[in-house]
């Protein structure tokens, strides 16, 4: 049984613990803050842009620790679940592999290739893994769609467009600090980054047009180019100085012989969620029965694949931090295409 500590008891360590409450090849031992009232289990202060808020929790069966050194020196913890800030991830993962654990990192892996690349060598170096949680793969939606990728039901993929749009973050202070959170490409688009680069493989280049925020990008619109031009492949993401409509995310992916088709918006009066269609050449319309998982199941599942990989010593096909690497690069490519103006060439 693989037993891990999450670090950083804010909104993402919280939906990270409910999920450890359901995982059975994984058991949570430890958890550290330097907030006196989540140490002693009140988490109340705790709320995000989805999910259940905090509540109290009963912590007296969890190691508390205030320091980050101690969590990572307890000798019964295999894995450190880094739930911080990204500006915090790269020192704390290096830190953590140094001394011998496995991390899992909430994405962004970190705000720069040359970080990412820090912690892959530190993980390769120590023969541990480095794993990040980018849990787009493990929503029913994404899951059904990577399903048909790998059987072929349709045929080959000819592309797909990718939608990622929220109002102002206003409850995030440093949202807009490249140095510190990274922006709407690295911490928002980052999730589709990562699917397109599941889906399709790494993009030789890239071409985006965007509005600006100073110096950083706000809303955009990206093409994706691969060596076969008739792979089509596009996002759009960015933030919306609208706060009534809070969230929204879908795509359309296109094969061969079908359309799958998702859509989920996230409005001040209501919810607009479109099921999943699947629209195939025999002009028929499917929509398939995605069962009921709940806003914590992907992260079970998500949480379940890292000690997996823990357990088996092979790399996660979707956790893997060269992926999410090499995510970031794609992010980091999309950023300069919209401030030049120009294709950005990929250094595949």
């Amino acid at each position: 049984m693989v037993k891990a500590g999450i670090a950083g008891m804010g909104f993402m360590g919280w939906i990270h613990y409910l999920a450890y409450q359901r995982c059975d090849n994984v058991q949570l031992t430890a958890f550290c803050t330097r907030d006196e009232a989540k140490l002693n289990g009140d988490w109340t202060s705790i709320k995000g842009n989805f999910g259940p808020a905090g509540e109290v929790v009963d912590v007296s069966d969890l190691k508390t620790y205030s320091d980050l050194d101690d969590l990572i020196g307890d000798p019964e913890i295999d894995l450190i679940d880094i739930c911080l800030p990204p500006m915090l991830h790269v020192d704390v993962a290096v830190a953590a592999l140094n001394a011998g654990k496995h991390v899992l990192i909430e994405k962004p892996m970190a705000l720069s290739t040359s970080e990412c690349d820090a912690i892959v060598a530190a993980a390769q170096a120590n023969g541990k893994q480095a794993l990040v949680a980018h849990v787009l793969p493990f929503f029913p939606e994404h899951m059904y769609l990577r399903g048909l990728v790998e059987s072929g039901e349709y045929g080959a993929l000819l592309g797909g467009h990718f939608d990622r749009v929220i109002s102002d973050p206003l409850w995030l202070d440093d949202f807009w600090d490249m140095e510190k959170v990274g922006g709407p490409l690295v911490d928002l688009h980052v999730h589709d980054a990562h699917l397109i680069r599941v889906l399709f493989g790494m993009p030789n280049a890239v071409s985006t047009n965007g509005r600006m925020r100073g110096d950083v990008v706000e809303y955009f619109n990206s093409q994706f180019l691969f060596d076969d031009p008739s792979l089509v492949v596009s996002a759009t993401s960015g933030v919306l100085r609208q706060q009534g409509r809070s969230f929204m995310h879908g795509y359309e992916v296109h094969f061969e012989q079908a359309t799958v088709q998702f859509r989920s918006a996230f409005h001040v009066d209501k919810a607009d969620i479109s099921s999943l269609k699947v629209i195939d050449s025999q002009e028929q319309v499917i929509r398939p029965d995605l069962g009921d998982a709940d806003e914590v199941s992907a992260f079970v599942l998500e949480i379940s694949e890292a000690a997996n990989a823990i357990e088996s010593g092979n790399a996660s096909a979707l956790l893997g931090g060269d992926l999410a690497r090499d995510a970031i690069e794609l992010c980091h490519a999309q950023a300069s295409s919209a401030a030049g103006g120009e294709v950005v060439v990929m250094d595949n």
